[in-house]
């Protein structure tokens, strides 16, 4: 694997300008708008379509089921090209792929806005979305990395960009409900449109600087492995909600073979266990190529560090629960108890309330208690949000009862997001950030996919949805929360990685 020179400061185009104290935060801000803007976008389209699913499936000629399927091919789409996505930033340049990832998103969601059909609304949003955030998501993590070599800045800037992520899903399903219900769900996308298009106008100011060094080689292989290995595992779980999740409800057939009758194991298992084959097949590509001397796709010495891989459960968990959550009670909400979209939205709003409080008040806390202390924080407030919920959802069903357990859910992944952002990529110096955050983005959009297949599954796949199946996907969603909380306590202390700059007392562990 070829050596890489430590990446120099972007640098924002412009006439020179006198020096002034407030001259670094202008920068920062000029640089950090519209990274924040786009992820805010990339985030709010996993989450806005929640509250639309039985118009937009009316519209268009499908059904539940089938929404389920095309929101989770859309987050799956994104954890599936992250990694490689991260790569090509290091090959065509950052502020290349940022755009691009930008225009590839806007036409994505163009083409959504017009759908007449279940092909077309995956082709645009599942597809050309998906792709999109994959090109242009990595970028951000990577600039805001390299631009502040001081922990006490990028601590702050990570803040920003990681609130953006967390308040657009939060946020998605009020702003998703407004749309849909003073316009259309297809207004809702193309807001998208503009929105992308004001971020790259913003963007023209970026300059990213050419690269000293040999441009590394693309792992087309590694590409494709890590792909069709997390497609089929998340793909498999989708199919809980037709065949079930231990024993197979109807025949698995193949070209008409029935290759697992009625009755035997799930077809559920068949798929995982492909994935995690092709995903060994991947372990091994890698491994091979490092000792060829190659670039591989990702370097296998980043899934060394105990406190990084810990710190990827929990990214991988926090957004599962809060995906699954918001999926869950946006069916629930629609289906059974038949909210409107902006019924649904308004009811979701505590827990974009409880991100905000949480985010406003994430410097402060960063500043007093240690990372790994924020993510178990945050753990046990999420978890103690979804029991509540459970508790209070006996006997008639207002919306009041929901508004305490969101608010705890919302204010617990707040706390956490940051946190977890800086667990894992503090673990790694400057010259492994762009590897590290392509993971890092990949095992956070694998936990939204994840969460949308798994509590969406249990909930869709019940035979007569209501009070039964919506406690048992929340019950679900706590037990994995408590997996992550689990895993966050084993995070250690974290020791400065070889090569790093010395940190800021930021109260970081």
């Amino acid at each position: 694997m070829k050596d890489s020179q430590p990446d120099r400061p972007v640098t924002v185009a412009g006439p020179p300008r006198k020096p002034s104290a407030a001259r670094p935060a202008l920068v920062g801000g000029a640089i950090v708008l519209p990274l924040a803007l786009a992820q805010f976008i990339a985030s709010y389209a996993a989450t806005n379509m929640n509250v639309a699913i039985t118009t937009i499936a009316d519209d268009i000629g499908t059904t539940v089921i089938g929404m389920q399927t095309t929101i989770t091919l859309f987050t799956l789409t994104m954890a599936s090209l992250m990694i490689p996505g991260s790569k090509l930033s290091d090959i065509w340049g950052r502020k290349f792929c940022f755009l691009l990832g930008l225009g590839v998103y806007g036409t994505g969601a163009l083409l959504a806005a017009l759908a007449q059909g279940l092909p077309l609304m995956v082709l645009g949003y599942s597809v050309l979305e998906g792709v999109g955030s994959a090109l242009l998501i990595p970028p951000i993590y990577i600039l805001v990395t390299v631009t502040f070599p001081d922990m006490a800045s990028r601590a702050k800037y990570f803040g920003i960009v990681s609130a953006a992520a967390g308040l657009g899903a939060a946020a998605g399903p009020l702003i998703g409900g407004l749309i849909t219900s003073a316009v259309s769900w297809r207004a809702s996308f193309l807001l998208q449109v503009l929105v992308v298009a004001y971020v790259a106008f913003l963007t023209r100011r970026i300059v990213d600087p050419p690269r000293t060094t040999p441009k590394p080689e693309f792992d087309l292989l590694g590409a494709v492995l890590c792909a069709a290995g997390l497609f089929f595992v998340v793909f498999g779980i989708l199919q809980s909600s037709t065949y079930g999740f231990f024993t197979s409800r109807e025949d698995f057939t193949i070209g008409g073979t029935v290759v697992l009758p009625a009755g035997g194991i799930s077809p559920v298992w068949l798929y995982v266990l492909i994935g995690l084959v092709v995903l060994a097949v991947l372990v091994w590509h890698l491994r091979r190529r490092e000792t060829r001397g190659h670039d591989p796709l990702m370097a296998t010495r980043l899934f060394r560090n105990r406190t990084s891989n810990l710190g990827l459960v929990t990214q991988n968990v926090q957004w599962l629960t809060m995906q699954g959550s918001f999926f869950v009670i946006s069916v629930y909400l629609q289906q059974v108890q038949h909210f409107s979209a902006i019924e649904t939205g308004l009811a979701l709003t505590p827990a974009t309330i409880g991100i905000l409080l949480a985010s406003g008040a994430a410097g402060r806390m960063a500043r007093r208690r240690q990372q790994r202390t924020l993510v178990r924080g945050g753990f046990v407030i999420a978890t103690a949000g979804t029991a509540l919920m459970l508790l209070l959802s006996g006997g008639e069903f207002t919306v009041w009862k929901l508004v305490p357990g969101l608010l705890l859910v919302g204010i617990g992944v707040g706390i956490m997001l940051t946190a977890s952002v800086n667990v894992v990529q503090s673990a790694f110096p400057d010259s492994d950030q762009g590897e590290i955050s392509g993971v890092s983005r990949s095992a956070s959009n694998l936990g939204s996919s994840l969460g949308t297949a798994l509590a969406g599954s249990v909930l869709v796949g019940a035979s007569a949805p209501g009070q039964h199946p919506f406690a048992l996907a929340l019950t679900t969603l706590m037990a994995i929360g408590l997996l992550g909380l689990l895993a966050a306590l084993f995070i250690p202390k974290a020791q400065a990685p070889a090569g790093a700059v010395p940190r800021a007392r930021t109260g970081e562990a």
